[in-house]
């Protein structure tokens, strides 16, 4: 791709694309270009470059390594469809890195969500709001909200870097076995995508989940996920098709 000078796009934008594109394509699975050898590919500068670079590594795209410069993020994410599952374990599973930047924790009250739980409208509810990273790339917003009664003692747990349903089962002694979840495809808004580091006009999944311990409901979660970094795959035989449960919300 031939960069245009006279494009309104600036030169490091135009550079990005190119770059993203050959990746998409393989080109660089062996290895990727040095800032000089782009510098002399593409004529452009050296600041040219590091912006269209820097860019590509915000998005996750791209990492820079000490001793081995750029190299390429192979970081994806895979979970089974219809299968109970944790965050935590899917993402230290892959071999990467995971914790937690906590943004609320506490009590709340929320008349639509109590009624998904199946508690009165007033009920107290522990809520609790996380950025989940892999290897300190943002991954998720994510947000779970459980009675209070049940779930109270967690609010002194330390959630950067352990897993909600090990702290349920190991302080309240339960956790989900069933349940459902919905996945739509969303586009984020501003402070989404600078919060996951995402550019203008990618695609995540929104998750809505009802976990239930021995048929009743115990969690509500919502999580906002990057597209780019993480998919659903389903398995399926001939004459099977799931079903909802009967305590899916209206």
């Amino acid at each position: 791709m031939t960069l245009d000078r006279n494009s309104q796009m600036p030169l490091w934008a135009q550079l990005e694309t190119a770059l993203k594109t050959r990746l998409d394509t393989g080109e660089f699975d062996d290895r990727f270009p040095t800032d000089a050898e782009l510098v002399e590919e593409y004529g452009v500068s050296r600041h040219t470059v590091r912006e269209a670079i820097r860019h590509l590594n915000s998005s996750g795209i791209l990492r820079r390594e000490r001793g081995r410069g750029t190299v390429i993020n192979r970081s994806e994410f895979e979970q089974p469809l219809g299968a109970l599952y944790s965050l935590f374990r899917s993402v230290e599973s892959s071999g990467a890195t995971q914790r937690s930047l906590v943004l609320g924790l506490g009590e709340d009250m929320d008349p639509v969500i109590a009624e998904r739980l199946g508690l009165a409208s007033d009920a107290p509810l522990f809520s609790l709001e996380r950025i989940r990273f892999a290897d300190e790339t943002p991954l998720a917003l994510d947000r779970s909200w459980l009675s209070m009664e049940l779930a109270g003692d967690l609010l002194s747990s330390d959630f950067e870097h352990t897993a909600l349903y090990d702290e349920l089962a190991r302080k309240c002694g339960t956790r989900p076995d069933a349940g459902w979840e919905r996945i739509a495809p969303i586009m984020p808004t501003p402070e989404q995508r600078k919060t996951l580091t995402m550019r203008r006009g990618e695609a995540a999944f929104s998750l809505e989940r009802l976990g239930t311990a021995n048929g009743l409901p115990i969690e509500w979660r919502t999580t906002l996920i990057r597209g780019d970094r993480y998919r659903f795959v389903s398995n399926f035989t001939a004459g099977t098709a799931p079903s909802m449960t009967a305590t899916e919300p209206d």
